[in-house]
């Protein structure tokens, strides 16, 4: 790899570090990869008692999306997973698809968060281990900003319940994966600049 492919520039995401011979056919694929990953990760899922909404590995992985391939891709890799899902691939949590299940809105949530999140690290909200937790911590706000909203609509409850089933349990785990993020992201940043 080049020098000029390992420099860190600012305004840069860890998506940009890759050669780009082809930067169409990159993109496209750093699109579709990013989708993937957050239908396979969708898949490990533990179901929460009392709650519809089950803990699942979609959330971080949504949120490293938007982080390593910056807003635009991020936010057509999570438009790529929510209209796929939409249209029946039961990628969702669970093996769900459609905009009938309650945690729909968390999918919603995580379009915007990849595009929040991805918007950032091209401020550089990735680089340091500080930065990265408040990237997160937004990221996190914004889905579940939609998400209980829409858990409640979905299901009836009221939204003190809503808060309750779909908020108050998973913040033990956010916060674990906003730790492997956290020491994840500037790992990277360091390691191509060490490359570099």
């Amino acid at each position: 790899m080049s020098t000029a492919a390992v420099s860190t520039r600012p305004g840069e995401v860890l998506a940009d570090l890759l050669p780009a011979s082809a930067s169409r056919v990159r993109d496209i694929a750093l699109v579709l990869g990013g989708a993937a990953l957050t239908g396979i990760a969708a898949q490990i899922a533990v179901p929460v008692p009392g709650s519809p909404v089950p803990v699942t590995g979609q959330t971080f992985a949504a949120l490293l999306v938007g982080t390593a391939l910056g807003a635009r891709r991020g936010f057509l890799s999570l438009a790529v997973y929510t209209l796929v899902g939409m249209a029946g691939v039961p990628w969702f949590a669970e093996g769900g698809s459609g905009v009938a299940a309650p945690s729909f809105g968390y999918v919603l949530g995580m379009l915007l968060a990849a595009t929040l999140v991805g918007a950032l690290a091209r401020r550089g909200g990735d680089r340091s281990v500080l930065r990265t937790a408040g990237t997160m911590l937004l990221g996190e706000a914004v889905i579940y900003a939609i998400g209980v909203p829409y858990l409640a609509l979905a299901t009836g409850m009221t939204l003190t319940q809503a808060v309750a089933a779909g908020l108050t349990p998973f913040l033990i785990g956010d916060a674990l994966k906003a730790a492997l993020a956290m020491g994840a992201l500037p790992t990277a940043w360091k390691l191509a600049e060490r490359r570099g």
